[in-house]
């Protein structure tokens, strides 16, 4: 049995329920967190009595609140990792391409790098107290890949570019409203239903659901390039000096002074 540090990993009846384990850090995740996610995933994929994949977050406040800001202000980087690299856009494609729908339980705040995890989900059923939004232009980062280019196919162009350019916050009935999650439950509820709707799955074809996944996908494969252009940047733009003062703004918790880099 695999041992984890920043997740947990069981699997109930059909489902395989994986929970980021960081409440005191709003379930951030750093180097070692992503890694862990994908030896989950995968284990699930393996796993032939698993048939579908619950994706949650420890705690109440917070589903997932994206990259681990105080790590890369204190380390210039998301900490280390069993591989030397980052590996969050690896993680991005294998939550698309695991043969299981994955359904999101969001349980809290969604924001930033933990907003596109949901939005790579197959399904998502929110908490009626769960908060959704991107920060990314807040803090000096961005995801210019499945995070922009997928949300504008699930939400449209006019919402995606209104959460990423004003970096706002939605509550669930919005989110609803918007297609952003399929519905929305009583929080003392959400886990439960997950599990409900992972034993609807399960009484289905699981071929059929491979290759309507796989289906889905095709309409959208392209933006896999998109996003290694987008991680690429990404890597670049962290360590540069507008970069790395929005990490450094949020650990001191001050307005970040991105007007000197306002170019022409």
């Amino acid at each position: 049995m695999s041992t984890y540090e920043d997740i947990t990993y069981e699997v109930d009846k059909a489902a395989a329920v994986i929970t980021i384990n960081r409440p005191h850090r709003y379930n951030a995740f750093r180097g070692k967190t992503v890694e862990e996610l994908i030896k989950a995933f995968r284990s699930a994929w393996a796993d032939n009595s698993v048939q579908a994949v619950i994706l949650t977050g420890a705690g109440e406040k917070a589903f997932c609140t994206g990259g681990d800001v105080k790590q890369r202000a204190e380390t210039g980087d998301y900490g280390p990792t069993e591989s030397g690299m980052f590996e969050i856009g690896n993680l991005h494609k294998l939550i698309r391409d695991i043969p299981k729908p994955v359904i999101a339980a969001v349980n809290g705040i969604a924001v930033g790098g933990g907003h596109v995890l949901h939005v790579l989900c197959d399904l998502s059923i929110a908490s009626e107290t769960a908060k959704f939004g991107q920060a990314g232009p807040r803090v000096g980062s961005f995801d210019a890949g499945f995070g922009s280019a997928y949300l504008a196919r699930v939400v449209g162009e006019k919402r995606a570019r209104e959460m990423w350019f004003l970096c706002r916050q939605y509550d669930a009935a919005t989110a609803e409203r918007w297609g952003l999650v399929n519905w929305v439950v009583h929080a003392d509820q959400l886990l439960t239903e997950a599990k409900s709707v992972a034993e609807e799955i399960a009484a289905k074809s699981p071929t059929a659901l491979r290759f309507l996944k796989q289906s889905f996908n095709a309409d959208t494969d392209h933006q896999a390039g998109l996003s290694n252009l987008a991680m690429s940047a990404l890597d670049l733009f962290t360590h540069s000096p507008e970069g790395e003062e929005g990490a450094a703004a949020f650990a001191e918790k001050r307005p970040a002074n991105f007007g000197k880099f306002v170019r022409a």
